[in-house]
C-alpha cells in the first residue's frame, strides 16, 4: 500500500472516531484542507502519525476541544470585505425595511465580529428593534467568545477603516467602550442576537428567513456537502430571501441555481425566486 493511501485510510478512521464519540461530521470537508489540518494537530500533539490520534479522540475529551478548534474557521473581521456591507445597505435594506418583522441567519458565524457588523448596520437603517439575528456555529468556544463581545483593541484602526467603507453614517467608537487593550461590543447591540450551536452538516432548517449570511465557509466543504447546504439555506429562506456568500464561492454548479437569480454579482448576493 503507497504512503498516500496509508494517510488517506488513517484520515478516514480518524474522522470515522469522531463522527461516532461525538457525532460531528468532517468526512465531507474538502480533502487538502481536511489534512493538513489534522497534519498539523499531528504535530502539535507529539503523535508520529494519524493512526495515534484516535484514541485520544474516543478516550480524551480535552483533546477533541483541540480538534475541534483546527476545523474551525476563524479568518474574520468586523465589516470584512466592506463593499458587500456597503451593498447590502444599498440594495437589500430598503427591502427589508417593507417588512414587520425580520429573521437574519448568520451561519458560520466564528467569533462574532461580522454579527456585530451587521447589527451595527441594521441599526444605522432603523431595522435592528424587528429584527431577529440567529448566529450559529457548531464551536462552542468561539460561540462563547461571539457572546461576550470582546475584542483587541489593536485591531480597532482596521475595523473603523472596515466600518468607514462599508458607508456607516456614525463614528465606529460609538459601538464599544474601550478598556486597556481591549473592547466591548456595546450590549444594546446584542439584545436582538441569538446565539446557538447549529452543524450544518446534520441540524435542520431556521424556517421563515429574509437574510442568511454564510461567507467564506463552502470554501472547506466538498461538492456534495456544499450542495446538502445551500439546499438547507434555500429551504429556510422565505420567497424573495437574500442569500450572501464568501467572494470565492456561488452557487453557479450548485442543484439550487435554477432557484435563485442574481442579485448582487461582485458581491455574492443571491435572491431566491417565488415558488410556483
Amino acid at each position: 500500500m503507497k504512503k498516500v493511501d496509508i494517510v488517506e485510510f488513517e484520515i478516514r478512521q480518524l474522522l470515522d472516531a469522531v463522527l461516532f464519540q461525538y457525532g460531528y461530521d468532517f468526512r465531507n470537508y474538502s480533502g487538502a484542507s481536511m489534512e493538513r489540518r489534522i497534519r498539523n494537530r499531528c504535530i502539535l500533539s507529539n503523535c508520529n502519525n494519524i493512526s495515534e490520534m484516535i484514541p485520544k479522540i474516543l478516550h480524551d475529551p480535552d483533546f477533541f476541544d483541540l480538534f475541534l478548534k483546527d476545523m474551525s474557521i476563524t479568518v474574520t473581521e468586523m465589516f470584512r470585505d466592506p463593499y458587500v456591507y456597503k451593498r447590502i445597505r444599498q440594495e437589500i435594506c430598503p427591502v427589508l425595511s417593507t417588512y414587520s418583522r425580520i429573521n437574519v441567519w448568520h451561519a458560520g458565524c466564528a467569533t462574532g465580529e461580522e454579527v456585530f457588523s451587521m447589527a451595527i448596520l441594521f441599526e444605522e437603517e432603523g431595522l435592528l428593534e424587528r429584527t431577529r439575528i440567529y448566529a450559529t456555529d457548531f464551536n462552542n468556544n468561539s460561540l462563547e467568545i461571539a457572546k461576550r463581545g470582546i475584542y483587541s483593541a489593536e485591531k480597532m484602526k482596521q475595523y473603523t477603516k472596515n466600518y468607514i467603507d462599508s458607508g456607516g453614517r456614525a463614528s465606529f467608537a460609538d459601538y464599544y467602550m474601550a478598556k486597556y487593550d481591549s473592547v466591548k461590543i456595546k450590549e444594546s447591540l446584542k439584545k436582538n442576537i441569538t446565539f446557538a450551536n447549529h452543524n450544518l452538516t446534520k441540524d435542520q432548517v431556521f424556517a421563515q428567513m429574509n437574510l442568511i449570511i454564510c461567507r467564506n465557509v463552502l470554501i472547506y466543504f466538498d461538492n456534495e456537502l456544499q450542495d446538502q447546504t445551500l439546499n438547507l439555506f434555500k429551504d429556510s429562506l422565505i420567497n424573495r430571501g437574500y442569500l450572501v456568500l464568501g467572494d470565492k464561492e456561488t452557487i453557479d454548479f450548485s442543484d439550487i441555481r435554477d432557484d435563485f437569480e442574481d442579485c448582487c454579482r461582485k458581491e455574492r448576493i443571491f435572491r431566491k425566486k417565488n415558488e410556483i
